[in-house]
């Protein structure tokens, strides 16, 4: 038996008075949330909040921020009345399917993020490889994404890009690292994109300056969108004898 754990709230729905040729197939929408506490409406399109009001069913990746984020798209958003399944790193593969059981009861669902796209960098793209695979219509809205983002405003190259997430923690595998995406940045012009846990972001930039040669660039995006944002692009000599302070702060690093 799959573990129900994490399912909350979970209310009885009225059956539908839609004839059965009418109705719509059900829809998985990825349902971007805010990358910070800045003005909402100016990263979250109307038509998103419009599709999260009708939805009784949430795959989300943290209980208290996907609710908080609801209430604020819009009030009217009757919270008590959802569902909401959580998704993260501790979830089993076989609770995941048992998620979008409303989906084969013919209910849309959303998936969100605790910040920013789902499915990118997020445990909710398990739940979107089970629609795939189940056949069910899969919806990306659109929304904010600090990796997309930080790349637009680096003046990297936009064409070959990766996306690393988290670097290695062993000292000497985070050098090999560091060194392999040096050689892809001079030899493929590939940029090099990655993250660090943000009360590490300052060591990581020392690290960066002091295994990397100066010349290379490094670009550092924080608070993306949000009030505090800051993206500067300068090579790694000036990064080693600059003032900054990006501790606790999330932070998109790109190499370039």
């Amino acid at each position: 038996m799959p573990n129900f754990v994490n399912i909350y709230m979970t209310v009885p729905q009225q059956p539908s008075t839609i004839p059965d040729g009418e109705r719509q197939p059900p829809c998985l929408y990825l349902m971007p949330v805010p990358l910070s506490d800045g003005d909402l409406h100016e990263v979250i399109p109307e038509r998103n909040i419009e599709i999260a009001r009708g939805i009784r069913y949430f795959i989300v990746e943290n209980l208290r921020t996907a609710r908080r984020w609801l209430k604020r798209m819009a009030r009217d958003i009757d919270i008590d009345a959802a569902t909401f399944y959580v998704l993260d790193e501790h979830t089993r593969p076989e609770d995941v399917e048992a998620m979008l059981n409303p989906l084969a009861e013919g209910h849309d669902m959303a998936v969100m993020s605790e910040a920013g796209c789902p499915a990118v960098a997020d445990p909710g793209a398990d739940a979107v490889a089970v629609a795939q695979r189940r056949g069910y219509k899969v919806v990306p809205l659109v929304g904010p994404s600090s990796i997309l983002m930080a790349l637009m405003a680096s003046g990297f190259n936009g064409q070959s890009f990766t996306f690393a997430g988290y670097l290695p923690i062993d000292p000497v595998k985070r050098k090999k690292c560091l060194r392999d995406m040096e050689h892809r940045v001079r030899h493929e012009r590939q940029t090099q994109i990655f993250i660090e846990t943000p009360y590490r972001n300052n060591r990581l930039i020392e690290q960066l300056c002091q295994t990397l040669p100066g010349d290379l660039r490094l670009c550092v995006a924080s608070d993306v969108t949000g009030p505090g944002e800051n993206i500067i692009t300068r090579p790694l000599r000036l990064w080693s004898r600059t003032k900054y302070d990006y501790a606790k702060v999330p932070t998109i690093f790109l190499l370039g």
